[in-house]
């Protein structure tokens, strides 16, 4: 448990020398991370979505690569295709952005439809077939996509489905006043000009010994009864179409784990399953149309759900 601790509390202590007022957002990169998850990000541009990824690879010295959704956008651009060699008369493969650490998909929902099913199927499968072949991903692979909470125009929004391969939806806010101030103090003493390099980072494999403590934390079986009853709650609830299906248990299981270690907790309490509820299961649900023209949102009905189910004593 030692070992976990020290290594959460060095990431942090490296990124908050380099972003500002985002600890929320710090604290669900590390949760989907230490869970062996993936995370679809919200936020409007500027809000150093892409600065957190960056900088999160470089203290665990893992590698980084970035792809910017378009509508010309092809699976073979993200997974990478065959290419035929006249020399040797044979393929080789040509691999695409995929095969890396931490992928940053920017702007997921700019790809087209069979682009963003090709991502999503290497997500949970965490290899790429091409030509009948199974090239195994890293098995750090993680996913962060982001999409503008904003402009809808020219975009494919994920269908549900495909959103419930993400174990978390990370909202990323305005920082605060006095977040912004030093954010502008540190640009005027020139410290951004290059922030990753001041990093100090982890031995590469921290990640995999971190993942494997969190899989020890410790789950009161009244506490897995709870999760369940959290679950099945949002398939009864008036105001919700579709609820929260079993996978979705598993991961608000998991991202409570997580939580638990970021308190140095070797177990499982009943408020860090209800601080994974929202991220967990805000994407997971959809609202009848009847609940969205009344100003409903998924936040408001998920904190009615977690009043409703009584927590163990």
């Amino acid at each position: 448990m030692q070992l976990i601790t020290d290594i959460v509390r060095h990431i942090r202590q490296e990124l908050n020398k380099v972003v500002i007022g985002q600890e929320r957002l710090i604290s669900e990169t590390l949760a989907t991370l230490l869970c062996n998850g993936h995370a679809l990000i919200e936020g409007v541009p500027g809000l150093a979505k892409t600065l957190t990824v960056k900088a999160v690879a470089e203290v665990l010295s893992t590698d980084f690569r970035r792809i910017q959704g378009s509508s010309d956008l092809l699976p073979s651009d993200i997974l990478g295709t065959n290419i035929f060699d006249a020399a040797t008369g044979s393929f080789h493969v040509h691999k695409g952005a995929i095969f890396t650490d931490l992928l940053l998909a920017d702007e997921i929902n700019r790809m087209p439809p069979r682009t963003q099913a090709a991502l999503l199927e290497a997500m949970e499968e965490r290899q790429v077939s091409m030509d009948g072949i199974s090239h195994p991903l890293s098995p750090a692979f993680t996913v962060f996509a982001t999409q503008n909470p904003v402009e809808f125009e020219g975009t494919y929004p994920l269908p549900e489905a495909q959103l419930d391969r993400f174990l978390l939806r990370i909202k990323v806010d305005y920082p605060d006043l006095p977040s912004e101030v030093e954010i502008l103090r540190l640009h005027q003493e020139g410290s951004e000009a290059s922030p990753l390099k001041q990093l100090e980072r982890l031995p590469a494999d921290s990640l995999a010994q971190a993942r494997g403590d969190v899989a020890k934390v410790q789950v009161e079986p009244r506490l897995l009864e709870y999760v369940a009853k959290l679950t099945r709650k949002t398939r009864e609830w008036p105001t919700i179409e579709l609820g929260a299906s079993p996978r979705a248990g598993i991961a608000l299981l998991k991202v409570a784990k997580a939580f638990a270690t970021f308190e140095e907790r070797d177990f499982v309490v009943p408020d860090d399953i209800k601080a994974a509820a929202l991220p967990v299961l805000g994407h997971r649900i959809v609202l009848k149309p009847e609940a969205e023209l009344e100003g409903t949102t998924p936040e408001s009905v998920l904190e009615q759900v977690t009043r409703s189910v009584e927590v163990p004593r």
